[in-house]
């Protein structure tokens, strides 16, 4: 963000103090007014602060640093609850899941240079999978900029191809404006992250500026109803219509919506994987599955042999339309709040944009009343899909079965508790049975389906959900990425349990180099004693020896109170099985 014509020279000055009385019960600032800092000579980190507390922010993730000073030391005395790291890619990790499970932008704060050069993942994974926060980094000084000096990047060219918005705060009157532009661009349609630099000697610098207030963003309204009525008049003469359910569609309003018209109108509906939960118990004789990384699911064979397809609060990135949308031989129709991304298996006949819920009840009162008929095929492609749900129980060798973890999870935990799944051969069996009935409580990294999301997920979870227990699922692989957290969760006294599928490789990579090479390469590592490791940070660690220890040992994990981490020996052995009968460019 450029400089005011009349910017005024930098200065440093201190600032008023937050008054217990404006804080919450948990010590975080709730709001600043004008009238507190007039007459004070406030500081650009102050204002940015203060305007991070307008905007309802209640935690910052975040490691400090020698650009990020000056507004660090703020921390001390106002604004919202520092939540310190062990490394910036998780507190982006974190800022993101807050964005997810909220719908208000998370935050996270760190230094110049490798500080910020650490968030790119982050940030990029939440930009591709919808998820709003607002990252912010520190800069050297504004002379230092154009030299080759300590930390001296230019992080807002790196950080512009990974965010909606990245500008620098190049004068202190504009750290507010900074701010709030930020939130708005992270939240507007298409969701995603906002990056601020900000100069260590703009942040020392005086301002008179106000922080400005929460400026909501205006409502959008249904999608026009021509289009509505075209559209609801070409589900209704179909005679196969499918609805995919994507990441859009598990917002509570939307989902709510969807179960109506669901409930209304009885259409065969399948999900991808961060639709989960949108789809309740109820309907599960309309609901044929997720779809999702490898073509060979029942929700496949439904999309198949479908000829109209409504996508709700759907985004390529989830599943790739090459891969369900072979040979374009059907109607799509695009229902959401932000225009499509055409590509050459993608080109909707119908865009209906506008607000999702909104628009998804004006399509449910516009459709013709009818059955849709459940042919023998459609039966038995639902009895597969249900089979899912309660599969026999696998064989063991003496490790565990993937599945056997999942479907003892499953059995042990209510349809309110958070599960964040991490990257790896565990995410697939995850996705394709592990059944949830609620939205944004099942958590799949699936646009750039990052590893090592579990742990941050989990932990940005339980801090919106104190009173109960998160649980992350995590490869350990995934694990080693992030398991430093766990000194941060132990530090806030998180209530957390970690279950981590121990195999000594990369196994999702692994067992595909094995179906196109026949062999593997780069794919085993060593392992620490997880349990000693988890122990060392001051977590509990909990291990299965063998398959009849299973659900006791994740019956204690999940009952023990605090950080508790259960080490879980596993048979990845039938995973070629999982990448059979799929489309041969899925391995492209």
């Amino acid at each position: 963000m450029s400089a005011a014509k009349n910017e005024k020279p930098l200065a440093t000055g201190s600032g008023v103090v937050a008054r217990p009385r404006d804080r919450d019960k948990e010590g975080t600032r709730t709001r600043f007014t004008i009238s507190e800092i007039k007459g004070s000579r406030q500081t650009a980190a102050q204002l940015l602060i203060r305007s991070l507390v307008n905007q309802s922010v209640k935690y910052i993730f975040g490691i400090p640093g020698g650009k990020i000073m000056p507004t660090f030391d703020v921390l001390r005395d106002e604004g919202p609850q520092l939540i310190v790291c062990r490394h910036e890619q998780n507190a982006a990790f974190m800022a993101a899941a807050i964005g997810r499970l909220t719908g208000r932008p998370g935050v996270c704060l760190v230094t110049s240079g490798p500080g910020t050069g650490n968030l790119v993942t982050g940030v990029a994974t939440a930009t591709t999978e919808g998820d709003p926060m607002v990252a912010i980094g520190g800069v050297v000084p504004l002379p230092d900029t154009l030299k080759q000096t300590h930390q001296s990047m230019d992080s807002v060219a790196i950080m512009k191809p990974v965010t909606k918005f990245s500008v620098a705060i190049n004068a202190p009157d504009a750290a507010g404006e900074a701010v709030v532009n930020a939130f708005r661009a992270a939240m507007a349609p298409r969701a995603g992250a906002s990056f601020i630099a900000f100069p260590r000697d703009v942040q020392a610098a005086a301002t008179e500026a106000s922080a400005p207030p929460l400026l909501p963003l205006p409502a959008l309204g249904t999608a026009p109803a021509d289009m509505v009525r075209q559209a609801a008049e070409k589900i209704s003469k179909a005679e196969s219509p499918v609805v995919l359910l994507g990441m859009g569609a598990s917002k509570p309003r939307a989902t709510a919506a969807v179960r109506a018209l669901l409930k209304r109108h009885g259409l065969p509906v399948v999900g991808t994987f961060q639709g989960a939960g949108a789809v309740s118990r109820e309907l599960l004789p309309l609901f044929f599955g997720r779809v999702g990384l490898f073509r060979n699911q029942p929700g496949d064979k439904v999309l198949a042999r479908a000829d109209v397809v409504l996508t709700v609060g759907y985004d390529p990135v989830e599943y790739d339309p090459s891969f369900w949308n072979v040979g374009k031989a059907r109607t799509i129709i695009h229902l959401d709040n932000y225009p499509c991304d055409i590509d050459n298996h993608y080109q909707p006949e119908l865009e209906l944009r506008g607000a999702l819920a909104d628009t998804v009840c004006a399509l449910a009162s516009m459709l013709q009343e009818r059955s849709f008929a459940r042919g023998p095929e459609l039966q038995a492609i639902h009895a597969e899909s249900k089979a899912l749900l309660d599969p026999p129980a696998p064989k063991s060798n003496g490790l565990i079965h993937p599945l056997s973890i999942v479907l003892g999870l499953r059995s042990l935990v209510d349809d309110d508790t958070i599960i964040a799944s991490d990257m790896g051969s565990h995410h697939i069996w995850m996705a394709r049975h592990f059944f949830e009935f609620e939205p944004r409580k099942l958590l799949f990294s699936n646009g750039q389906q990052t590893l090592g999301v579990g742990i941050p997920w989990a932990m940005a979870a339980n801090l919106i959900y104190p009173g109960r227990k998160a649980v992350a699922t995590v490869g350990d692989g995934g694990f080693l990425y992030s398991s430093m957290e766990l000194e941060t969760a132990v530090r806030l006294k998180q209530n957390i349990t970690v279950l981590v599928f121990r195999d000594g490789g990369y196994n999702m990579v692994a067992f595909q180099q094995e179906l196109l090479y026949g062999r593997t390469s780069g794919t085993d590592f060593g392992n620490p004693d997880i349990v000693k490791y988890a122990e060392s940070l001051g977590c509990a660690g909990l291990r299965v020896n063998k398959p009849d220890e299973l659900l006791p040992t994740l019956r204690k994990g999940l009952e023990t109170p605090g950080v508790v981490v259960v080490d879980i020996p596993t048979d990845y052995s039938k995973n070629v099985e999982i990448g059979q009968h799929v489309i041969p460019e899925a391995w492209d």
